[in-house]
């Protein structure tokens, strides 16, 4: 009654866990709404699987146990993922006649992941998940009935516990030791103090969550993290394979013959996550001995914090897909090092069975090594980029004959969404490995892109001729449907799965004829919210006071007409991007003919609420003549809001007084930002997000220069610096076990301090169990519940501020410079 009294005079009130709400049922209703079954396509495409998926899970499950280490979090019980998501049920849709056959044998209740095809798809392998173990269960296509596979418990906590031999006739599976006893227990008390020292060395690393902390956790680390190899029949049959460790990855190579295992070991590190700790790269044969040591590499604290520094040694290590047993990596040639000046950054190194030879180098490039594709020993493409200027290159060369220069295919700017080219495709080969797809041998490729060009998105398929580079348009999507290439069905191009979509029709999947245009449906997934079908929906383009191109994706509710029902109070909700070219920040995105999915973690739930919503439009940060993107940030933040701002408000849609701001994690940052530098809004929402940048003093987002490289650019773009310039609501809410790099919860808290001890507006939502994005039912009720109820009293119900305390102009587009 006292709380209630004292909230009632505008006076603060001590922390208190309150029950769960829910937001009005018509925003309510869209967190239930079915999601679209998952699909995957066979190796050689003759099935389609459709894996339903459940809605949200309960916070009981969320909160089940969890622990936190090396910067991996997983479930004790289980020795799996913590916080997994999970099928339900599984069709299978024959793309021949587009029959669906119901599998059959599931468990109940069934928690399905994991899936994967065999190589010759008569099989696929899953796992099921029950309260204390994962298992290994068994999809026979013929028989439409999975079964599980052995009694077994596998080891799920590094990722998929298992992948298929080339033959298809079995399994490798990463599996808890038979014999590994019960979990270490802590000790009494500790031994002594946690003692860290550096005496000299560069050792700088950006901000990580979950570290080890102490040897109880180093000790923790290495009893849930040890795994037994083991080769599994298809009869559930075990073999194991070598003795356990704690592998980072192991794959079969093509032929089936070895295995290429990492292996971390000590010393461990309690400042990086357990993919810097040091490793064995070794070759094994299929009975685990050891055939090559490829290397030991060490602790890789040692790595530049610039974007294009990379560590020292072999890295990428991997079979090449096409040969029967070749390992392939790369090794820097600068080091590791951006600022060291080099010709030649990255080279390419083979090694063939038996593996006793020295290694023989390949490829050389100027920039950093992004990824290869492989068709032949006559026919690559490799990548490379440096991030730093955007500048992209493709490479087709000849795996077997070093000596021949390779050929440039394509070079570009990653900001250039108009002038990219697409991705080359690839088949599954008999053996499971992925081979770029060609219908003749190697002569001629296939690419395919999103197509992003002025009208903006439509997707394509092109033939490109290896021998001249030249390409030739086979298909475009067309208006009024957004359609999208998923794969191509035969080597010839005649057939293509692909999905179509448009404003009020949900993605189906289709078969499209190259040569009549001829359309056969393959599934028919009705609309997820058909109370919404009315919402309007329109690409909109306009112009930052510097001259740049802005997009956004304007949506208004159902029936609205600004001329009958006149402004509305509008969201925006927004994510910056930076770039060092205005004239790509220019570029249109999106597509006017994508399907309007109204879901709850966006801002579309508010349309039901009488609200314009303006979708992500443009905010990009460019820095241009040498000049870093967030040198000028907080102007190029004001001048894109004001001219979203402006652009509603000219169509009359908006009413300036009533604008709010919104974002999620760098999106949250943007939101207090501009709260804190302008006046252009009556409240903001920010989830997730880091507000000072003194805690993240190597580096963050895009900017890769150190708080003490750039003092005044990490303090300018911390709002924390300005809570007493934050004049308006805010809303800020954050998940309490956020997993994200940088955005600590303690980001939130320390702004709500601020701004409450600054005799601001302000509340804090801390959502229990939830991570960077949020999962249990009740949480995105809660935070649903939270954004309108905010809203509806800040923004829709607010009024005009007084002269006083509102700059001329402000509200109506003309921001107060702070």
């Amino acid at each position: 009654m006292l709380l209630g009294w004292l909230a009632g005079f505008g006076l603060a009130s001590t922390p208190a866990e309150t029950p769960y709400r829910t937001p009005p049922k018509a925003i309510a209703d869209l967190v239930d709404a079915p999601l679209p079954p998952a699909a995957l396509l066979s190796p050689q495409r003759n099935w389609l699987l459709l894996a339903d998926r459940p809605t949200l899970p309960p916070i009981a499950e969320v909160a089940q146990p969890e622990l936190r280490l090396g910067g991996i979090r997983f479930n004790p019980k289980t020795n799996g993922p913590s916080q997994p998501s999970y099928l339900t049920g599984l069709t299978l849709v024959r793309l021949t006649d587009g029959t669906k056959r119901p599998v059959t044998g599931l468990p109940n209740p069934a928690r399905l992941s994991d899936l994967s095809w065999s190589p010759d798809e008569r099989f696929l392998a899953l796992t099921h998940t029950t309260p204390d173990r994962v298992e290994l269960w068994l999809l026979d296509v013929e028989q439409a009935a999975v079964r599980r596979l052995g009694d077994f418990q596998l080891n799920a906590i590094a990722g998929r516990p298992f992948q298929w031999l080339p033959n298809s006739q079995a399994l490798l599976c990463r599996t808890v030791p038979a014999k590994r006893g019960a979990p270490p227990s802590p000790p009494a008390a500790p031994d002594g103090p946690i003692v860290q020292e550096n005496r000299g060395r560069v050792t700088a690393a950006r901000t990580f969550q979950d570290l080890l902390r102490n040897p109880y956790d180093e000790t923790l680390f290495d009893y849930y993290l040890t795994s037994q190899l083991v080769r599994v029949d298809l009869n559930g049959r075990t073999k194991p394979i070598g003795a356990p460790a704690v592998f980072q990855s192991a794959a079969p190579s093509p032929n089936g013959q070895y295995f290429l295992v990492q292996i971390l070991h000590r010393p461990y590190s309690y400042t990086l996550p357990a993919n810097y700790f040091p490793n064995r790269i070794q070759v094994w044969d299929e009975n685990g001995n050891v055939v090559r040591e490829v290397a030991d590499l060490p602790l890789r604290d040692d790595i530049p914090t610039s974007f294009d520094a990379v560590a020292k040694g072999p890295r990428n290590v991997q079979w090449r897909s096409d040969a029967p047993a070749t390992l392939v990596w790369v090794e820097a040639q600068d080091e590791g090092n951006p600022a060291v000046k080099a010709d030649i950054r990255d080279r390419l190194f083979f090694l063939s069975a038996p593996f006793a030879g020295t290694p023989t180098p390949s490829l050389g490039f100027a920039y950093r090594f992004l990824a290869v594709q492989w068709h032949s020993g006559q026919l690559a493409i490799a990548y490379e980029g440096w991030r730093k200027t955007r500048l992209r290159r493709t490479w087709r060369f000849q795996p077997d004959t070093p000596d021949a220069a390779p050929t440039l295919v394509f070079e570009r700017s990653t900001e250039d969404r108009y002038g990219d080219p697409g991705n080359f495709l690839t088949a599954t080969a008999p053996n499971g490995t992925p081979r770029l797809l060609s219908p003749d041998g190697g002569r001629t490729l296939y690419l395919t892109g999103e197509g992003a060009s002025p009208e903006g998105d439509r997707p394509f398929l092109d033939r490109f001729e290896v021998a001249t580079g030249q390409t030739t348009r086979l298909w475009r999507s067309e208006p009024p449907y957004y359609e999208n290439p998923v794969a191509l069905l035969d080597p010839a191009a005649t057939r293509v799965l692909l999905t179509r979509e448009s404003p009020t029709a949900p993605p189906n999947y289709f078969i499209r004829d190259m040569e009549t245009g001829r359309m056969t449906a393959l599934t028919d997934f009705p609309h997820p919210t058909p109370q919404l079908i009315g919402i309007q929906k329109e690409q909109i383009r306009y112009k930052r006071a510097d001259g740049v191109d802005l997009t956004a994706t304007l949506y208004l509710p159902p029936g609205y007409d600004p001329k009958r029902d006149g402004p509305l109070p509008l969201m925006m909700w927004a994510y910056p991007q930076e770039f060092v070219s205005a004239t790509a920040a220019s570029q249109v995105q999106g597509s006017p003919y994508r399907f309007v999915r109204v879901s709850y973690w966006g801002p579309l739930f508010l349309l039901t609420q009488g609200y314009a919503v303006l979708d992500d439009p443009s905010f990009p940060i460019v820095g241009e003549g040498g000049r870093e993107p967030n040198d000028t940030y907080i102007e190029q933040l004001v001048a894109s809001a004001k001219a979203a701002i402006d652009e509603c408000v000219r169509r009359g849609v908006a009413d300036p007084n009533r604008v709010a701001i919104g974002g999620h994690s760098y999106g949250a940052f943007m939101t207090a930002n501009l709260l804190a530098h302008s006046r252009l809004f009556r409240a903001g929402i920010a989830r997730s997000g880091a507000y000072n940048r003194t805690l993240t003093p190597f580096g963050f987002q895009a900017e890769e220069r150190t708080y003490w490289q750039a003092r005044e650019v990490y303090q300018r773009m911390s709002p924390f610096n300005y809570a007493d310039q934050i004049r308006d609501p805010l809303l800020l809410i954050h998940g309490e076990a956020d997993d994200n790099s940088g955005t600590f919860p303690i980001q939130s808290e320390r702004l709500f301090q601020a701004i409450k001890g600054l005799g601001g507006t302000v509340r804090l939502v801390m959502l229990p169990h939830e991570r960077h994005g949020y999962r249990a039912r009740e949480s995105i009720l809660h935070m649903l519940w939270e954004t309108h109820t905010w809203l509806e009293e800040h923004v829709k119900a607010a009024k005009p501020l007084e002269a006083e305390t509102k700059p001329a102009g402000t509200r109506s587009g003309q921001p107060e410079q702070r």
